[in-house]
């Protein structure tokens, strides 16, 4: 899979992709803001696993977001079972010199219409921590909303933080131009 959005692009992992998802992803400054399942130090053996993963899904839900020359970042759903069948969850990251680039907020609307299109979603939602501003905003101007608030309900870094629940329907998702 790949849809490109001027010089940036969603596409599927490579293995190619080692490198530069060990220069981006290698950064305190972003595993903080993630789940602990997303190590820091971020290893080579770590990129390893998880482009055998990532290359090898029976279902393609991740993929990398990338520019001309390589992998930037990341986005993808996990997809949710039972009565919560028509519901995934989103999750994304890109690399720290891409911040505040309008990058992640333009991939998120895309990948969101992709999901919607490629998947028998009726709902998709994202888990954002405490002091995550950036994502917040970023969701806010895919056309996400903010649900709830989880009180106290992460621990990271040796604290409890409240963490935010934000989703979009499928008959609220904007149009992508």
């Amino acid at each position: 899979m790949k849809i490109s959005f001027g010089e940036f692009c969603i596409r599927s992992y490579e293995y190619s992709d080692l490198e530069a998802l060990v220069k981006y992803a290698n950064n305190p400054n972003i595993s903080k803001l993630l789940r602990d399942k997303f190590p820091f130090p971020y290893t080579k053996t770590d990129a390893e696993s998880w482009l055998i993963h990532a290359c090898n899904q029976e279902v393609e839900t991740n993929f990398a977001i990338a520019n001309e020359k390589e992998l930037i970042g990341a986005i993808g759903i996990n997809l949710q079972e039972d009565v919560n069948r028509f519901s995934a969850e989103i999750g994304y990251w890109i690399g720290e010199p891409f911040w505040g680039k309008g990058i992640t907020t333009k991939a998120l609307q895309i990948f969101s219409d992709y999901a919607f299109r490629n998947f028998r979603l009726n709902r998709i939602y994202a888990h954002v921590f405490e002091g995550n501003v950036a994502s917040e905003k970023v969701l806010l101007k895919a056309g996400y909303k903010k649900e709830a608030t989880l009180q106290k309900a992460v621990f990271k870094e040796e604290k409890f933080l409240d963490q935010y629940i934000y989703a979009i329907l499928k008959e609220e998702l904007p149009e992508v131009k």
